[in-house]
């Protein structure tokens, strides 16, 4: 088990998380980043911003890994 915290970058703006969460393990962690980055990219993607998201995660020590998000729209004549 471990504290980890879930760092969002959104629009060049990093919003740090100063709580954090108790996970048992990096599957975990995985998981939980996902399913994060997924609802912030789900809400975005509807409002036509930020087409570039990402959450990096830490723990005590330092950084443990993060998801990227990057998202385009190209229109056709």
């Amino acid at each position: 088990m471990g504290r980890y915290f879930f760092d969002v970058i959104a629009d060049g703006e990093l919003t740090t998380d100063e709580e954090g969460m108790i996970l048992p393990d990096m599957a975990s962690v995985r998981r939980e980043v996902s399913l994060s980055l997924a609802d912030l990219a789900r809400d975005a993607v509807r409002r036509e911003g930020c087409p570039r998201l990402a959450i990096s995660v830490r723990n005590e020590d330092g950084p443990i890994c993060e998801a990227v998000f990057q998202w385009g729209l190209e229109t056709k004549h």
